[in-house]
């Protein structure tokens, strides 16, 4: 009876702490699933317009779609994206702030002496969404038809061509400055604020050429208003797969596409960065948002936020002496 009476005694006990052991976990459970509870910001670095901004609203829509909460997409212009970059690394590590990190980022770190973040140690990554190559484009007056008649024509008048960009530090400007140097060719670099004024001085024949966006660019080529020479990626575009690359057009090193992706505040959880990039890579992987960007000349890029995190590291060390060697700075 002793027995009895401690059994029953001791019940009570037990059945108390598996009822604040399921609370506990049920509580855990309910935290995880209710993220997002409210509207997601998604902080862009330049102006709305750009192939930054175009890329982040198309996949704040999709996403948002995933997440069943609105993300809201707010430009946060300045210094190269540097502004937005040190915003977002500063904000509160919830999931409700995050960045579109493009490449410029990456250059950003050696451009500026102090930009203000670490690419590497600020941020938490989510994902790469994907690359998208830039096209090298001509004013349709002026006399070539390919690359190396360029390079031709640059060196029989040397001081005379000139190369617009969407501002000084840019991958357009760098990529500017590769084509110049490896070319050995004497061409004045004219910086614009963004790369749609750039695109209109190159159409009015204010600058000879330019680098830029497939999506920016291709509907001035198809309509005659730029001539295309070449992709800037080692491999044709299914988009204009007519379009020799730089590597075919006698620059085999050439290779420049620019990137953008999703990152959080550095210390973000990890299951609410789990919960992002689920809803990404399922974005990804719909086959109606493949066909899209394939007809924008999108590469799109699934994989894990560990292997964006290395890439972005990556992209870090490989474009600090191309920026150091183009004697670009913003200091």
């Amino acid at each position: 009876m002793q027995g009895s009476w401690k059994h029953w005694l001791r019940r009570p006990a037990l059945n108390t702490g598996l009822a604040i052991a399921l609370g506990v976990c049920g509580f855990a459970g309910h935290a995880r699933a209710a993220y997002p509870e409210r509207a997601v910001t998604l902080q862009v670095g330049f102006a709305a317009g750009g192939p930054t901004d175009a890329m982040a609203r198309m996949i704040a829509t999709e996403i948002g779609a995933e997440l069943k909460q609105s993300v809201v997409v707010e430009n946060k212009p300045g210094a190269g994206s540097n502004i937005a970059a040190s915003q977002v690394a500063r904000a509160k590590p919830d999931g409700y702030t995050l960045l579109m990190v493009a490449v410029t980022s990456a250059i950003n770190q050696t451009l500026y002496d102090k930009p203000g973040f670490n690419l590497a140690t600020d941020f938490a990554p989510v994902g790469l969404v994907g690359k998208i190559p830039s096209v090298l484009v001509v004013n349709p007056k002026l006399p070539v038809h390919s690359v190396q008649e360029l390079v031709a024509y640059a060196k029989a008048h040397p001081d005379t061509l000139t190369f617009g960009s969407s501002g000084n530090g840019t991958s357009i400007h760098i990529a500017g400055e590769m084509f110049k140097r490896a070319a050995g060719i004497d061409v004045t670099h004219v910086p614009y604020r963004g790369s749609a004024p750039a695109g209109v001085a190159v159409m009015a024949g204010q600058v000879s050429y330019m680098f830029d966006n497939v999506p920016t660019v291709w509907p001035f080529v198809q309509t005659d208003r730029m001539r295309a020479l070449a992709v800037t990626t080692k491999e044709r575009i299914a988009s204009a797969p007519q379009l020799p690359t730089m590597a075919e057009s006698g620059f085999p090193d050439f290779d420049v596409s620019s990137w953008y992706g999703l990152i959080a505040p550095a210390q973000t959880p990890p299951e609410v960065i789990r919960v992002l990039d689920q809803a990404l890579q399922k974005v990804l992987a719909r086959a109606d948002f493949q066909e899209r960007m394939k007809g924008l000349g999108v590469i799109l890029q699934p994989g894990t936020p560990e292997s964006f995190g290395t890439f972005m590291k990556s992209e870090v060390e490989r474009w600090a002496p191309i920026v150091k060697a183009s004697g670009a700075s913003n200091e």
